[in-house]
């Protein structure tokens, strides 16, 4: 007999083929038959042609402190997301060294959230111990590494500073970041010119990680931002993600049908390169 049992079920199975008619049967924490599933279970669910999925990923959120005030995460749980992307925009929790620390406490001040860690190792640790309800797939933010070393000041690093960012995303990706983000119209990422962007995500390459970004504009220079974003990969060798793309404003709505064509030509050059967007209509 299974535990659970879902009949009649339209099922996505997450590989990138058409649904299809399932039963499927849980036995423990297993998925353990799907297709014409014979047997009784001590818990059925009629489907009646209902979606079943594995569960969503949540490719952009910022959920990296009220994970650690709600780690129930309802708000995701009750939507089907299993996963979480956290870090994104430049925003990260970790690391936390210099100036970083004060400007994130100040940030974060209303969620009364003590950050009793400097690395994101020690972050991420802070996540297990709470016991969070879904995965958590972080990205180190640019903005933070960049407020630990310069804080918010509107200048070029040096090219000591610049070893020391570069030293604290290596850090960062061995601790288990699987990115850099970038959020390019916020301070301080607007700070940034995009030869050091690139010399940031060196390190990304040689970890196997990602580039994911806030475009530094997504409205009238949409189109020299995605442009700048799809350099970057090229140059430092590495996939890009862009962050939430839209057209902002009328007068440039339209716009992403050059920006996708932008994207479909770098891909057709062998360059990695994707986008996520609002699951509603925001911006």
């Amino acid at each position: 007999m299974y535990d659970l049992l879902f009949t009649g079920a339209r099922v996505v199975d997450g590989t990138g083929n058409p649904w299809f008619w399932a039963d499927v049967a849980v036995q423990g924490d297993k998925v353990v038959a799907i297709g014409k599933v014979e047997g009784r279970a001590r818990r059925e669910v009629r489907a009646a042609g209902r979606l079943l999925t594995p569960g969503f990923i949540d490719a952009h959120s910022h959920s990296d402190a009220s994970l650690l005030v709600d780690p129930a995460a309802e708000s995701k749980v009750r939507q089907g997301v299993t996963t979480e992307v956290i870090g994104n925009c430049g925003f990260s929790l970790a690391p936390l060294t210099g100036a970083a620390r004060h400007l994130v406490a100040q940030e974060v001040q209303e969620l009364e959230l003590e950050l009793a860690w400097s690395s994101l190792g020690a972050y991420l640790a802070a996540l297990r111990r709470k016991g969070t309800a879904v995965n958590v797939v972080p990205l180190v933010g640019q903005g933070t590494v960049r407020r630990c070393v310069l804080g918010e000041e509107d200048r070029k690093p040096t090219p000591e500073e610049l070893v020391e960012m570069s030293r604290l995303v290596e850090q960062a990706l061995a601790e288990g970041a699987h990115g850099l983000s970038t959020g390019l119209v916020y301070p301080p990422g607007c700070f940034s010119a995009t030869e050091e962007l690139i010399a940031l995500c060196r390190p990304v390459r040689q970890a196997g990680g990602i580039y994911a970004s806030h475009v530094r504009d997504e409205g009238d220079e949409l189109v020299e931002a995605v442009g700048e974003a799809i350099e970057i990969g090229v140059k430092a060798g590495l996939p890009v993600h862009l962050s939430h793309h839209k057209a902002a404003g009328p007068t440039n709505w339209g716009q992403v049908g050059v920006t996708l064509r932008m994207l479909e030509e770098a891909r057709s050059k062998g360059q990695e390169v994707t986008c996520d967007v609002y699951p509603y209509t925001a911006s």
